[in-house]
């Protein structure tokens, strides 16, 4: 059975505590490595949060930086065994993109802009089918409905009655007018943005193309932030085979920046929303 404790916010939180004990201590994830007889990269994606990490490996980093407060080593013991255990989406099987499964489901605020299809919080059922199956088009159709399922559950976040995902959008024009599926199918996805994006925790707002170039055509991405001010940022960027977690203060910076001047660019939300109503009419014709 999948744990209420969220296996990649553990593992992440653990990493940033044992990346702070190497750095009190002066030494580099290499001299690390050396040290315990281990390579570098290990130490480094331990500290990322990006692998599993063991209670042996915590003891064996505690004893590197001779911590001696067992209190401390506890903490850092159940944390490692907290991030072993499984998430929701675990239950799926092989889930591509797990990682910011997590951390979406810890998140407090999601950022997203998306040039080029409605972002999967959004989506109805019948436009995610279509769009993964276009989007994948070797992937078997059970594969297809284990993706789907994964996506309607993770939309539980923004109609959660309590703390719901604050989800702030920003679409390009191309996003609505690019047909998944057929045109009735579009109809209904875009009188189901319009009708999300009057939830109050809900954002939407679109760049239309005679708005010309803007910060934006350089691709998709999205910007995560936590309840917990111990958790630092994430600026997520989807690959095709690989995705890049960006946590760098600088880099979380720059595409807040750059959001900043997207949101300013987009239409209001008003105008958005109606926008967006305006060419569901035209799938109605």
């Amino acid at each position: 059975m999948a744990s209420s404790v969220n296996p990649t916010v553990r593992r992440r939180r653990l990493g940033q505590e044992l990346r702070r004990l190497r750095e009190l201590k002066g030494m580099t994830a290499e001299e690390v490595a050396e040290r315990l007889l281990v390579s570098q990269s290990k130490i480094s994606r331990l500290e990322n949060g990006r692998r599993s990490i063991s209670q042996r490996d915590v003891r064996d980093l505690c004893g590197v930086y001779e911590v001696e407060d067992h209190r401390i080593v506890d903490s850092l013991m159940q944390m490692a065994k907290d991030s072993r255990q499984q998430g929701w989406w675990h239950s799926f099987g092989d889930i591509p993109y797990s990682v910011y499964i997590g951390l979406e489901t810890d998140a407090a605020s999601l950022r997203v802009y998306d040039p080029q299809v409605v972002p999967g919080l959004l989506q109805t059922r019948p436009y995610a089918e279509a769009l993964i199956a276009g989007a994948l088009p070797e992937t078997a159709s059970g594969d297809i409905d284990k993706r789907v399922q994964v996506r309607l559950r993770r939309q539980e976040r923004i109609s959660a009655p309590e703390n719901p995902l604050r989800l702030w959008t920003v679409l390009d024009e191309a996003a609505l007018r690019r047909v998944v599926g057929n045109r009735s199918l579009m109809r209904d996805q875009l009188e189901h943005l319009v009708e999300q994006s009057q939830l109050p925790h809900v954002t939407v707002q679109v760049i239309p193309f005679d708005m010309g170039a803007h910060p934006g055509l350089n691709g998709q991405y999205a910007i995560l932030e936590f309840p917990d001010a111990a958790d630092s940022s994430v600026v997520y960027i989807e690959g095709v085979t690989s995705d890049l977690y960006l946590e760098k203060a600088n880099d979380v910076q720059k595409y807040s920046v750059m959001y900043e001047h997207l949101r300013a660019q987009a239409l209001n939300v008003e105008q958005s929303r109606q926008f967006i109503a305006d060419i569901a009419k035209e799938y109605a014709r």
